[in-house]
């Protein structure tokens, strides 16, 4: 995409008022680093999401938002830089840099009823689930009669593998070809609907701690499942949580886009970001730059989710897609994080 100049915009020299975990230190654009060369109209379709379920003062700006969907590069940098203060997210304590990771939709096979090969239940929120908190752990839904009947008949679909059954639930949601009893398929989303309660635990870092392993990334975790089969079980039962789901149909335009996130709107692979919204609001557009190993970031992103993990201030998780390369990425991705929250002037 084609360099603007950017205006200077002199920067505040104080933080600006911003919520408990975070604070907001106004900058110039060019400050920015990669500002003005970012393709733009990609970030706008993830505004265009957050203009569905708006929040207050970001509401303000939707009109022209929708108005610009059609706009020019140049007029929506303009627009920008003419309505928006960008201001550098900090820790209370003046941190600047902190982490980026990363996290994707799943492409399963499964199978409606328990078939052989496919015996992992992926379950619907059970009856009870509000009446008893925290829930049973992972361990005791697989082990106590009594989490097993409540349990019954709660089954939506069921995988070949439980380790892909733990990764759908560390991601949220998945999409599922699922093959009825009468031998014919269709393509559903498995979306979050609730978790047990219980404290999420990372199966990477029971590893690192034991010093099982020194790579704790998804390849790292299977490449030791695979000389460790014996210990799968225990492995999965060192992460107490677990999701619940509810099935959404997947059709042509919903396929289009990822999962819907804690804001409520679906997001976009590439623009959208999970955070701590103690942070940073829902809806946000934010500016966010990293560099390592396995990519690198000058983009507009939009804050349209958040995660158990993903707490503090300078933290995001970014949604890559779904598929083999998002997979990829997500289970690697630990880098360097900057970010400037774009705010209403």
């Amino acid at each position: 995409m084609e360099s603007f100049r950017i205006p200077a915009t002199p920067a505040a020299s104080t933080a600006t008022a911003a919520p408990g975990r975070s604070r907001w230190v106004p900058v110039a654009w060019e400050e920015l680093p990669g500002w003005g060369n970012d393709s733009l109209f990609e970030a706008w379709n993830a505004w265009l999401k957050s203009c569905e379920k708006p929040q207050a003062p970001l509401a303000a700006l939707c009109g022209d938002v929708r108005r610009l969907s059609i706009g020019s590069p140049q007029e929506q940098l303009e627009w920008m830089q003419t309505r928006l203060q960008p201001h550098r997210v900090e820790t209370p304590q003046g941190e600047s840099t902190g982490l980026l990771t990363s996290y994707y939709e799943p492409v399963l096979e499964a199978r409606r009823s328990p078939a052989p090969g496919f015996t992992v239940p992926l379950y619907q929120v059970p009856a009870g689930l509000a009446q008893r908190k925290p829930w049973f752990t992972r361990q005791e839904m697989d082990t106590l009669p009594e989490a097993q009947t409540a349990l019954r008949g709660k089954a939506l679909a069921y995988l070949a593998d439980p380790v892909d059954a733990l990764v759908l639930q560390i991601q949220g949601s998945g999409r599922m070809r699922i093959t009825q009893p009468d031998g014919s398929q269709r393509m559903v989303r498995l979306a979050y609907a609730g978790t047990n309660d219980q404290p999420y635990r990372s199966v990477g870092r029971w590893l690192l701690d034991q010093g099982l392993v020194k790579d704790a990334s998804w390849p790292g975790i299977k490449a030791w499942l695979a000389q460790n089969p014996q210990r799968q079980q225990e492995l999965l039962w060192s992460n107490p949580r677990v999701v619940f789901f509810k099935e959404e149909p997947l059709g042509e335009l919903d396929a289009a886009f990822g999962p819907k996130g804690a804001q409520g709107v679906a997001l976009t692979p590439g623009r959208s970001i999970a955070v701590d919204p103690g942070s940073i609001p829902y809806g946000a557009p934010v500016w966010l730059t990293s560099n390592g190993n396995q990519t690198n970031l000058q983009k507009l992103v939009l804050a349209q989710d958040t995660g158990s993990a993903i707490t503090g201030a300078v933290r995001a998780d970014y949604f890559a897609g779904w598929g083999p390369e998002a997979a990829e990425l997500a289970g690697r991705l630990r880098q360097p994080l900057q970010m400037w929250i774009l705010w209403p002037k």
